[in-house]
């Protein structure tokens, strides 16, 4: 990959895998657009190993206290953080079984810039119903296990591209009742267990392929995507009180017709 390509790709995924407008669907999206060649199983594995990276290092005061309650509610010591820990764990099942189930199927029959075009639209009029219908009156402690799996079950629609797996959980959230905040706080946490299951997965693929590996571009592409994402998680939930979702969903709505046009 040249420089250009690797920098680009990796500040697409860096900005785009925590907004809600999909980060998959970009991915896919540029090479077609630009005549790219693909970035490959290892350069997808060094990106989201870099947006990992950026939100375990936002949340790194959350997760100390939310692992440690977890530990302790196997104990019977029950607080907010360990309900908001196991939340997150019930949130993943879904997005892990429907992946395993069915990655072969979406890895083929749903990359098209049309699928990308009417889940971006269809999605993103569904993120904007939520945040001007839900109450935003909660905050993500609040969570119970079967709103958990709600969320989750919303996130497993993610693995269909142009959907957008903080979107789609962010509007999951809304939904719920919880503040814009809380919505989003949730979803990055969910996010977390998500990305080192898909990191898993693909750097499996990656060592079948027994692809060589140009490890300075993977580390370019690494750096790149983390930096972005933790700066774009931090602006993102700062913004979001005075913003809303509007500015995305016209962004989806915008993109999924000028796909549509372009490839129907």
């Amino acid at each position: 990959m040249e420089l250009l390509q690797t920098l680009v790709l990796a500040l697409i995924q860096g900005l785009t895998e925590f907004l809600p407008i999909s980060s998959s669907a970009h991915l896919i999206l540029v090479p077609v657009l630009t005549g790219w060649p693909d970035q490959g199983l290892a350069f997808d594995v060094a990106v989201h190993l870099g947006t990992l990276a950026a939100v375990v290092v936002y949340f790194r005061d959350e997760i100390v206290r939310m692992t440690r309650a977890g530990v302790g509610s196997l104990a019977g010591r029950w607080s907010p953080d360990a309900r908001l820990a196991w939340a997150v764990v019930l949130g993943t099942l879904p997005v892990v079984v429907v992946g395993g189930l069915g990655k072969s199927f979406i890895e083929t029959a749903l990359r098209g810039p049309v699928v990308i075009g009417i889940t971006a639209i269809v999605f993103g009029l569904a993120l904007w119903w939520a945040d001007a219908a839900g109450r935003r009156a909660r905050d993500e402690y609040t969570v119970g296990w079967r709103e958990a799996l709600f969320v989750g079950l919303a996130q497993a629609l993610a693995l269909i591209p142009g959907t957008s797996r903080s979107g789609i959980t962010i509007t999951a959230g809304l939904m719920l009742g919880l503040t814009r905040e809380a919505a989003a706080r949730f979803s990055f946490l969910l996010s977390i267990p998500t990305l080192v299951a898909s990191s898993v997965l693909v750097g499996r693929d990656l060592a079948a392929s027994g692809a060589l590996v140009d490890w300075t571009t993977l580390l370019v592409g690494a750096a790149v995507a983390g930096v972005s994402a933790y700066l774009c998680i931090g602006a993102f939930i700062r913004l979001l009180s005075r913003t809303g979702m509007l500015p995305y969903v016209i962004y989806r709505v915008v993109l999924g017709i000028v796909l549509l046009a372009l490839f129907w």
